[in-house]
């Protein structure tokens, strides 16, 4: 029996972690005084850093210029030479045991979380704010679901039993105990929880919650998931060769699947911390330009960097001497260095993006007031723009944004539609909130109204509502029933 032989050219997708892409992601977590504090620290340890003299200030680009620069931007990153350069992480380097013990040590922090001196921070001309916590952020996420009660009920159970680390306190099964959800349906419910952000929690060890993080990756990538099912313990030990000869696969391409591993958070709880009070500088400023509003970043203090001429030039010179560990030192310097330019654009550019999808839909917002507030939810915005939830949330997280009405934080934007059921009309909880608002502060002292009769007056505004609906948001801004309103009110007249 005779075989064939043939040749065949097949293109694949493979998913690359470019060092860019690691300190681009790093940097969209931080506020806007965190990357300054970064910036600085960084032109203090690497000597290729320069600030440009004379010419444009960074704070005087507007919206124009990035359309500009995203253009080259991205001409310059299709390139594939770009995705070829060596890590600024060495594969050998890796402390695999750091990684491990860090899941298991309760004071480890991401270094995006790193706390501000507030010593040094100026005491004028801001605002301090308090963060929310961990199940505050993960619910504000789950509000723009369309979720049942029964599945609510059990997404409140899941992130009320999530600890500060972002991992399931008590085993899931317990949890599904207590659901009357059929099983693999309380799954879809528990990805849906793991796959907010900060992606991940909701996890009961630490290869659940690796494994979510991969699967919100732009380009699904199974080896990466095998290596972490299956060798997180070889990985530890740095014993490739097992690895190889399990999977079939070379030792080259596991270290590079390493490095994405070497990216995800072991605990993802800890991005998000709201112990510590914190002052408050908008990331975007929305100016008004004839009759529609415009989106400016705010780049005060983020200086415009360059690489240094000294240094490139010294970088020739230990190249003609044949002096390889100074050729190293200085070549690794200066990558970081071009990294760390192209990181800033990148995050400068991203909350650009988001910042100006939100003003486009929330133009009678910025016109008319808070009444015209329209419901919008994180998927509208990733949708327009070509990005996963996950990232639209980290965004807009701490982020804030200067108008001519106020200071907002970008989260303010997104409110789920309510009273859109049976002809109604679809307002934004933040609406229906000031509405009940303004309802009970005009009411009849000696007769308030009912939850049932606020109920009714909405509806002739078109907003149906249900009784329930009304004094579950009646609740949540801790204001009483009709029955205490009015006791508490002649007592106060007595």
């Amino acid at each position: 029996m005779a075989m064939k032989l043939s040749q065949s050219l097949k293109q694949t997708q493979q998913l690359m972690m470019t060092p860019q892409l690691q300190q681009a992601i790093k940097l969209l977590t931080l506020t806007h005084l965190e990357m300054t504090n970064v910036i600085s620290q960084e032109m203090v340890e690497n000597p290729m850093l320069e600030e440009m003299d004379g010419g444009e200030p960074a704070e005087s680009k507007v919206e124009s210029d990035y359309r500009e620069e995203k253009l080259v931007m991205q001409n310059a990153e299709a390139k594939t030479e770009n995705f070829d350069a060596p890590s600024v992480v060495g594969k050998d380097d890796f402390d695999w045991s750091s990684y491990i013990e860090s899941y298991n040590n309760t004071t480890y922090t991401s270094p995006s979380t790193n706390s501000t001196d507030l010593d040094d921070l100026p005491n004028y001309e801001n605002i301090i704010s308090k963060g929310k916590n961990l199940p505050e952020h993960l619910e504000w996420q789950l509000r723009m679901e369309d979720l049942t009660k029964e599945e609510w009920d059990l997404t409140q159970n899941i992130i009320h039993n999530i600890n500060d680390d972002g991992y399931l306190s008590i085993p899931f099964e317990e949890i599904l105990a207590q659901s009357p959800l059929e099983r693999e349906h309380a799954f879809e419910i528990l990805y849906k929880v793991q796959s907010l952000d900060p992606v991940g929690c909701g996890s009961e060890n630490l290869k659940d919650c690796l494994l979510a993080q991969a699967r919100i990756l732009d380009i699904r990538f199974p080896f990466l998931e095998i290596l972490i099912n299956n060798h997180l313990k070889d990985l530890e030990c740095r014993d490739y060769e097992k690895i190889s000869k399990e999977t079939g696969v070379n030792v080259s391409k596991i270290k590079d699947t390493e490095i994405i591993i070497q990216q995800l958070h072991p605990k993802p709880g800890r991005l998000i911390t709201c112990e510590e009070t914190f002052y408050v500088v908008p990331d975007i400023y929305v100016v008004q330009s004839g009759k529609e509003f415009v989106v400016r970043m705010n780049d005060e203090g983020v200086p415009n960097l360059k690489i240094s001429k000294y240094y490139q030039n010294l970088y020739k010179e230990y190249q003609k001497q044949g002096d390889k560990v100074a050729k190293d030192y200085v070549e690794d310097k200066l990558r970081a260095a071009m990294w760390l330019i192209k990181s800033i654009h990148n995050r400068q550019r991203t909350i650009l993006k988001v910042a100006e999808a939100i003003v486009s839909k929330q133009q009678d917002f910025f016109k008319k007031g808070v009444n015209f507030l329209k419901p919008m939810i994180l998927r509208d915005i990733a949708n327009e723009i070509g990005m996963h939830e996950s990232t639209v949330s980290r965004v807009t997280t701490n982020k804030y944004m200067h108008t001519p009405t106020g200071l907002y934080e970008l989260k303010y934007f997104f409110n789920s539609g309510i009273g859109g059921k049976n002809g109604g009309v679809d307002i934004s909880s933040e609406v229906l909130k000031l509405k009940l608002k303004q309802l009970i502060d005009n009411e009849n002292a000696a007769r308030p109204l009912s939850d049932q009769k606020i109920a009714e007056l909405l509806s002739r505004e078109d907003v149906a509502v249900a009784r329930r609906t009304v004094a579950k948001y009646r609740e949540m801004m801790g204001i009483l029933g009709s029955s205490k309103r009015k006791k508490r009110k002649s007592a106060d007249n007595n």
